[in-house]
This record gives C-alpha cells, structure tokens and sequence, in this order.
C-alpha cells in the first residue's frame, strides 16, 4: 500500500488495521508528516508542523497498542487542528501575524481529550486570521497565504478553517478540528470536498480556543465521511468545568451497518436563488438518495427571520471586544488582508441597541425552528450556492449577485443547531459541491446516521484530488 493510499483511508479503516497490528501507529505518523512537508505549504494548509511530539505520541501509542491497550478507534491516528487551539509550548498564532511569536502554556480541552483518546496531533492548521472577525473580504488573509482547494490551487479551500478542509482533502492528517461562529467549518468542507460536523453550541468544549463571538463559537470534525466525524465527536462532546457554557452529556457513536434511520422526516430545499446549475443539479440528485431512506418533503418554508444581518451584528459586536486591544493599539495594520486592517473600527461603533435587539431576537428564531423540528428530523440543502472562489478575486467580485449560502447558516448558528456537511458531486472547475443536513439541538446521531446512509450510496467522500 502506498503512502497516499494509506493517507486516504477513513479513521475506521486505518483503526483495524492498527488494532491487527498490520500498521504502526509510528509508520502512519511519519507518512502524515511526509505529506504535510510535500503538499502543505503549496496549499496554505500549515502553520506549525509537530513532528518531534508526533514521533513521542506514535511510539507511545505503539507501545500501548502492542501491549493490547486500546484505547478506542482513534488510537494511533494521526490529525491536525485549527491553528487557534492552545497547544502548551507551541505557537498558536490565530493566524494572524501580530501574534505569531504567541505561545501558551496549557493545552485546550480539545487537545487534552483528543491525547486522551490515543490520536496523534501532527500539524497546527491554518487559518484565516482572527478567523474572519474583522470581516476579511479575499483569500489572502492569513501570515501563510491563501488556503487552496487542492481540487484546483487556483481556488479557495474556504474559511476561517482553510487548513483544516485542504490537509484532510489532500490526504495530510487523517481528521482535523475546525471552528465555526457562521459557517467556517461547513463552508471549507463544502469547497474541499470533505465531511463537516458542526456540533450543537456547547457540546464541544471550546477552553484554549480564540474567542471570536462567545455566544456563537463551536469546535468540530472535519474528516473524509460522516463517520469519521462521529468517532471523533465522541472523544471530544461532554462537559468541561473550565468552560461554563459547555453542556452536560456525552456522545456515543452508533456503528456502522446499524439500521439506516428509515422513515426520518427531511424536508429537502431546491431553493437557492441565484445558486450555479451544478449546485441545484446535485443537490436535486441528492435528495433523490435521500428518498431512499427518508420521507423527503421538498420546499417546505424556512422561518422567515433577518438571519444574516442578525449574526454580523452579533459577530461584529463580540469580535470588536474580543480584539479590542488589537484594533486601538494600531497592530491591526499588520494584518495581511487590507480589509482587516480597518475592519475592526466600524464594528466598535455598532450600537448597543442593534446587538441587544439581535440577541433578543434570538429567542422567537429559536422557537421557530424548533417548531419545524417538531415535523421534520433534518432538513437538506445546499451547503454553498456556488463552487470555490479564486484565489485573487474579492469575494464579492466572484458571483455578483450571489449570497454565501442559504439561510441555514447563519440561522443554524444563531439557533445553535447542529448540521453535518457532506460531499455531492462536482460543479465549474471540476470543484465539490456540498449537501447539508442541519438538525434539531443534540441531533447529531440523527444526522450522522443520514449522512452515513448517504455515503453509503454514493462514492463522493472517496474522492481524491489529483496530483495528491
């Protein structure tokens, strides 16, 4: 088996070959770090490789594995996380340059669970600084360049969690952690072709994470299926002392070949205004998949809720604190991306009313899609309307015309709803498309049994990208 062919397999796959003993947890680990050194700086996808920890926590995980104790399926695999994450004696730079030289002396909780659990962190990630809170308006807005696609380099691989969506779409770490406050974990899944879990707000503990918006951050998986995503959902979901809005509970993964969740209620959108042809094409067959293991009802109505102006008011409100010190110091001058360098000032002038009407609106939001989950387990859209964008090009500039995506994200995120992004098929360019799947709170078993049913029909997560 080459080394790509190895990188490719799921977290399941690499798992029963490790528990037979017919993989080391050290062979696999330099094969993640050879890729990362090859392929990751051409994709923008590094910022700090941990190869002497790595090579420590592989032979650990040998030894253990060797003596019989297994610790669970993510034992020995290798992944990367969202260069936002503390990790002690490392630099975690947020992505930004004023704080490249910026090293803490503890682990985040993600981290500690995730060791904990036997996986082997190989990489810090990229990402876009300050994970796009001072409303970052092109690619190019990171200390290590533009993130891309490795579909096509030409492209975004999306953000903020660019790094994260390009090392598991080229094969470099097995899964990574992403981040979303509005849709930063589902859009680089969507534009690189990869599986995407945004947990229910609070399920994930997010002590040592950089805070953006305290009441909209959620940690999460970005990984080859649905699966995946689960198995590493369960290591990280349960409550955690040192973050108070973290929930109470645990997660537990069903198996796979476990009954596909027949009869669940989804209603399916084709409504997209403005989305490119392949996006509605895909997404018309996917909710044909759907069918068969789910009564899709098509088109119902979505709350009508301002949902996008609610979430940049909040988000600009929370980021204004959150990097207020960054923003009057003058050091946002040393961003990369020119719209960050003043992003930061209109949104300390927002006023105080507009944030606490938006955040009082929340409250019928909620009561509304909870209303529509009282019919329907999950309902399916497209992820994006549109393939990537190019590297290059403002964003506005790319689709005239086009929002980001349907309401669903930003209306998940307000609500705190968890969704799962999955692979669909290929659009302009030859770049993925993306279906969603969004939930009620706490639903996740619900979506990822969906979208391990949809996997199950179609080939899309097996893809790879040429030239990896």
């Amino acid at each position: 088996m080459t080394t790509s062919e190895l990188c490719f397999k799921s977290v399941r796959e690499l798992g029963a070959l490790l528990r037979a003993r017919k993989l080391s947890p050290v062979e696999l680990t330099r094969a993640c770090l050879e890729r990362l050194k090859e392929h990751g700086p051409g994709l923008g996808a590094v910022a700090t490789l941990m190869e002497e920890s790595a090579l420590r926590e592989a032979a650990a995980a040998e030894r253990e594995i060797s003596a019989r104790r297994y610790r669970g399926p993510l034992h020995g695999i290798p992944y990367g996380v969202k260069d936002l994450l503390a990790t002690r004696g490392v630099p975690t730079t947020w992505g930004a340059q004023p704080y490249r030289d910026q090293v803490f002396d503890y682990d985040a909780t993600a981290v500690i669970r995730l060791r904990e659990a036997g996986a082997i962190l190989v990489a810090k990630l990229a990402m876009v600084e300050l994970a796009g809170g001072l409303g970052y308006n092109t690619a190019d807005a990171s200390w290590t360049g533009p993130g891309r696609t490795p579909w096509n380099r030409n492209f975004w691989s999306g953000g903020s969690s660019s790094g994260p969506a390009a090392a598991v779409a080229a094969g470099l770490a097995v899964f990574a952690i992403g981040s979303e406050t509005s849709g930063s974990i589902l859009t680089p899944a969507a534009f690189s072709g990869v599986s995407g879990l945004r947990p229910t707000y609070g399920r994930v503990s997010r002590h040592g994470a950089m805070a953006l918006s305290w009441t909209l951050d959620k940690l999460g998986p970005m990984a080859r299926s649905a699966d995946d995503c689960g198995l590493v959902l369960a290591a990280l979901a349960g409550h955690d002392p040192l973050d108070p809005s973290s929930l109470r509970g645990t997660y537990s993964h069903r198996e796979p070949g476990s009954p596909a969740p027949s009869g669940a209620r989804t209603p399916g959108s084709r409504r997209a205004p403005g989305a490119r042809a392949e996006v509605r094409a895909n997404v018309e067959a996917s909710l044909e998949v759907l069918r068969k293991f789910a009564d899709v009802t098509l088109d119902v109505d979505w709350p009508d809720f301002p949902w996008g102006p609610a979430v940049s008011v909040i988000v600009g409100s929370e980021g204004a604190s959150a990097f207020l010190e960054l923003v009057e110091s003058g050091r946002a001058a040393e961003l990369r991306c020119v719209k960050d360098r003043t992003g930061g000032l209109p949104s300390t002038l927002i006023p105080a009313v507009d944030y606490l009407h938006s955040m009082r609106l929340r409250g019928p939001m909620r009561r509304a899609a909870a209303a529509l989950f009282e019919r329907f387990d999950a309902v399916a859209a497209p992820t994006r309307q549109t393939v990537a964008y190019p590297v290059g090009v403002e964003f506005e500039k790319v689709y005239p015309g086009v929002g980001g995506g349907p309401a669903l994200i930003p209306a998940g995120n307000l609500c705190g709803l968890p969704a799962l992004a999955v692979p669909n098929g290929f659009g302009e360019k030859g770049l993925p498309t993306s279906l969603s799947l969004l939930g009620a709170p706490l639903s996740e078993a619900t979506l990822l049994e969906l979208g391990a049913a949809f996997q199950a029909a179609t080939d899309w997560h097996r893809r790879r990208p040429p030239g990896v």
